[in-house]
């Protein structure tokens, strides 16, 4: 027994030699050279990125925290906000619309309910031995005196007002002005020390695919730097007629706002100002009032404390490209006007309704908001030239520029339908009945199926022109319709008054 126990520890020693033997052979033998003659595993020499820690290092220090502080507060609830200022709008958007919910809840100091630790009526008249904090944003300095930008919305309600330096330095600002068009402000840091400060890209050069590198106070984080690159520009958001802002990747949250974004060379390219967000953070898509814009802005705030900007008193709307070929315009550009204010230059000009403005000084209108923003670029008290459509041809107009009036009131003129002698225009889909006043044609009832309602049309609506001809009856507008045909337009242009206010709806005709 004992032998045959010999025999197989013999026998096991053996198969391990041969195994560690095959091993060998596995590590040292011809596989080993299949081995060796391998393709080496892939690596890529690419060109080293540069990083951003030599721009950051230098305007790091012109980046400041702005904090806010009230004696009274104001119900937050009562405005919408960007990243926690005042209303500009939001709330008239539709329900569960994402702008719509960001505004509400993304940037409220009391929560998305506006409810927590909120001073009672008693407190705010009471004891007001110290200011209550209201708000933190961001700002930077433009100035070695200590001029420092930031949004409106940051400073709105604020009784005072500091700057937090990159260095935890606290400093006492005052508020030059602010202006709630374009959602800028300017403060004033009086120190005798010179402060590090940064310039505006006043030429706008930052294009589409640029890097961008954003600096600011993120949740009362001072100090973050995030980066991104310039993913559109133009962009409306619905803030405000001047709206023009690029849109960048970067991470941008509460308290980015007044911040600014730089390019490579350390130039402000942007301010920071507003995000979408379904969620309430940041999902990579910001928005920058541009530069070129906000250096002329923050000019007039610091030598006036105010903003002037010129007004010409119109009430415009698109040129689609149904009412291009209604007025027999080559391109779907300029602004239609629906209406000139009373007693405003361009009624003094003699800008009627209808007309297009299709250039201010020979610079082409692209839009409404074009023409906005070209009108109020112009200083009030100077005359410029409007090229307008009228009539299928091309006229010049001067005008004298005034200043945009704080406060316009617009006249509820209404409107009666309730006369019983009506037409019906069944090509339309219309039923329309003479005006009271002799004042066009009052829609009393649309076909939902007709071009007519798809196009906006409804009962009580008033038709004052077709193709800038005054209607009184059905016979007219259908005889206004034929001409159209004859000169082979593709559609009619109707003026139509609803509540007052002037609109143009391009109706398509058929040609047969």
């Amino acid at each position: 027994m004992s032998d045959i126990k010999s025999s197989s520890r013999r026998s096991l020693s053996r198969i391990f030699l041969s195994a560690a033997l095959a091993g060998t052979m596995l590590a040292t033998g011809p596989l080993a050279s299949i081995t060796s003659a391998q393709a080496a595993p892939v690596s890529v020499t690419a060109q080293a990125q540069p990083g951003f820690s030599e721009l950051v290092e230098k305007v790091r220090p012109a980046v400041v925290s702005v904090r806010v502080k009230s004696d009274v507060q104001a119900a937050r609830n009562e405005r919408t906000q960007f990243f926690g200022g005042n209303g500009n709008g939001f709330d008239q958007l539709p329900d569960g619309h994402p702008l719509k919910r960001f505004f509400k809840e993304f940037g409220n100091p009391y929560g998305p309910d506006g409810d927590q630790a909120r001073p009672n009526k008693r407190q705010k008249r009471g004891d007001r031995g110290h200011a209550r904090p209201l708000a933190q944003g961001s700002g930077f300095f433009i100035s070695e005196d200590g001029y420092v930008v930031t949004n409106n919305h940051v400073v709105t309600d604020g009784d005072s007002f500091s700057v937090v330096m990159d260095d935890g330095t606290e400093l006492d600002a005052k508020l030059i002005g602010t202006d709630a068009r374009t959602d800028l402000a300017v403060l004033k840091v009086d120190d005798k020390r010179k402060f590090t400060y940064v310039a505006f890209d006043d030429e706008g050069t930052v294009k589409v695919g640029d890097w961008v590198v954003a600096v600011g106070n993120p949740f009362g984080l001072g100090g973050t730097v995030t980066a991104g690159i310039v993913s559109a520009r133009g962009r409306d958001i619905g803030a405000g007629p001047y709206d023009d802002f690029i849109q960048i990747d970067a991470a941008v949250n509460k308290g980015n706002s007044g911040g600014p974004a730089f390019d490579l060379s350390g130039k402000v390219v942007g301010i920071n100002t507003a995000i979408f967000s379904p969620s309430g953070g940041s999902v990579g898509i910001a928005f920058a009032i541009p530069a070129s814009t906000a250096s002329k802005v923050v000019d007039q705030l610091i030598k006036k404390g105010s903003v002037e900007r010129g007004w010409i008193g119109v009430q415009i709307q698109p040129v689609t490209k149904e009412i291009a070929d209604s007025l027999g315009l080559a391109e779907d550009k300029g602004a239609i006007v629906a209406e000139p204010q009373a007693d405003g230059p361009a009624a003094k000009a003699g800008i009627v309704a209808g007309d297009v403005i299709t250039a201010v000084n020979d610079e082409t209108v692209k839009d409404p908001r074009d023409l906005a923003k070209k009108v109020a670029a112009i200083n009030p008290g100077e005359k410029a030239s409007l090229t307008i459509w009228r009539k299928g041809k091309a006229e010049t107009v001067s005008i004298d520029i005034k200043a945009y009036p704080d406060d316009q009131k617009s006249a509820d003129k209404g409107t009666d339908s309730s006369s019983g002698n009506s037409e019906t225009l069944d090509d339309y889909g219309l039923t329309v009945t003479p005006d009271e006043n002799g004042k066009g044609v009052v829609v009393t009832d649309v076909d939902p199926d007709s071009d007519a309602a798809d196009k906006g049309l409804r009962a009580g609506d008033t038709i004052v022109t077709v193709n800038n001809k005054d209607v009184k009856s059905a016979s007219e507008i259908n005889t206004a319709i034929k001409d159209a045909v004859k000169n082979g337009r593709k559609a009619v242009l109707l003026q139509v008054q609803r509540n007052g206010q002037n609109s143009f709806v391009a109706l398509t005709v058929d040609l047969g």
